[in-house]
């Protein structure tokens, strides 16, 4: 079925896939899923500003304990098994998943459970990113590793799109539908990754723990390909990110209620499996930077029309936000493959742990801390006005990036130079 020297030839790594894959959707799954509650909880005693500021909150909560451990996640991750790092962080995070079924299904969820949770998950998830990151490039050959990165970038990203619609729909069903269905992928996660051999470590350093940490820091700084990859993540979905403003839209807005937030949710889904199935088809090989950057620019454009389509087109105000998420879906796609494979690749094995830390910490920051940014954003200016800005702030942020490292732009392959680029 697979080609001789494929990754899915390799039965480490198509368990190390199928967990990566199913943590993913049930991670993202119980995230759109958590706002949505927080949200409805909030509504019951709160104007619909003060209850945006509790969607702030939440993605807070998530971040916080990322951002506090990243300098020990990513030293832990070169240092120790990845393997028994992942199986404990999928455990954690199928026990936070268990807490929120049975909260929900009882009777007994308030925003103190669901806060207790998210500060759990951003734990579990900042010890997950650098390991799963890590372990990749050791579970195959060196000549197949562009094309195993590749796929892992497919499966965490579209894990992560589809992750939303999948809980939406679940949740749609039955309010706890979405949990106890986090519940069995994780469990999947867990076997998949217990099947998963003994694999090559790479070697300790007898460097100080700190010295190990900043000498990591210190290579993102002056690798200024890999600092200006990350970082541009950072700032254009930082600013353009909407899923926590999801539930205003399906709310308040559009009026479409849970099952309309999972079709909001589902949108940017389809446009990042028709990129994936597209790329496994005929993988990106030429003028990669310059496509990353015009992804990102076309990501923040269909970000404003989502937010202004009740505005120019009120009777299809549903139909044209769903289009413009599957757009926007489509290039975060796009561009999360080319990131992706640009860090790996450019990236020492036995530095790959502490700068997964940074990308993860970029990309939580991109995210959760988004989120956070999104709803107290939309709590003093409202959900429309806080997505306007940032996706026209994730369009500035593009073409300031272009022309603040020409690295980017001037890569035009995955191959690396023989030698760093550092300034």
């Amino acid at each position: 079925m697979f080609p001789s020297d494929h990754p899915f030839r390799i039965a480490n790594f198509r368990a190390y896939w199928a967990a990566r894959f199913a943590m993913t959707i049930a991670q993202n799954g119980m995230i759109i899923v958590i706002g949505w509650q927080v949200y409805t909880v909030a509504r019951q005693t709160m104007s619909l500003k003060a209850a945006a500021a509790q969607l702030g909150l939440i993605g807070l909560m998530q971040f916080v304990p990322l951002f506090v451990t990243t300098p020990i996640t990513g030293w832990v991750a070169d240092r120790f098994d990845r393997r028994l790092i992942a199986r404990a962080t999928v455990s954690l995070q199928l026990i936070c998943a268990l807490i929120l079924a049975l909260a929900t299904s009882e009777g007994w969820m308030s925003l103190p459970v669901l806060f207790g949770v998210a500060i759990l998950l951003g734990l579990a998830r900042a010890f997950a990113g650098p390991a799963f990151s890590a372990l990749a490039p050791n579970l195959v050959p060196r000549d197949v590793l562009p094309t195993a990165i590749a796929l892992s970038s497919i499966s965490w990203q579209v894990g992560t799109i589809i992750g939303p619609a999948i809980g939406g729909f679940a949740y749609a069903h039955a309010q706890s539908g979405a949990y106890w269905l986090a519940v069995v992928l994780f469990g999947i996660a867990l076997i998949c990754m217990m099947l998963i051999g003994k694999v090559p470590q790479p070697p300790r350093s007898s460097a100080h723990p700190i010295r190990q940490i900043i000498d990591g820091l210190a290579y993102v700084w002056h690798n200024k390909l890999v600092f200006g990859t990350i970082t541009l993540d950072l700032f254009a979905v930082f600013l353009a990110g909407t899923n926590a403003l999801l539930p205003i839209y399906a709310h308040d807005i559009f009026k479409v209620g849970p099952q309309g937030l999972s079709l909001l949710a589902a949108a940017p889904a389809v446009g990042a499996a028709l990129v994936a199935l597209f790329f496994s088809v005929r993988p990106l090989k030429t003028n990669v930077g310059p496509k990353m950057l015009i992804a990102v620019l076309v990501y923040g454009s269909a970000t404003v029309v989502f937010g202004v389509a009740h505005l120019i087109v009120p009777g299809y105000a549903f139909q044209v936000g769903i289009v413009a998420l599957a757009v926007a879906g489509a290039a975060d796609m796009f561009s999360v493959y080319i990131r992706s494979s640009l860090i790996q690749l450019y990236t020492p094995d036995d530095k790959r742990g502490r700068v997964g830390a940074v990308s993860q910490l970029t990309i939580s920051a991109s995210n959760e801390l988004g989120e956070a940014e999104s709803g107290f954003l939309a709590s003093m200016l409202g959900p429309v006005g806080a997505v306007l800005i940032g996706g026209g702030g994730a369009i500035v942020v593009t073409i300031l990036w272009t022309y603040l490292f020409p690295s980017l732009r001037a890569a035009r392959t995955f191959d690396p130079p023989e030698t760093e680029t550092a300034s």
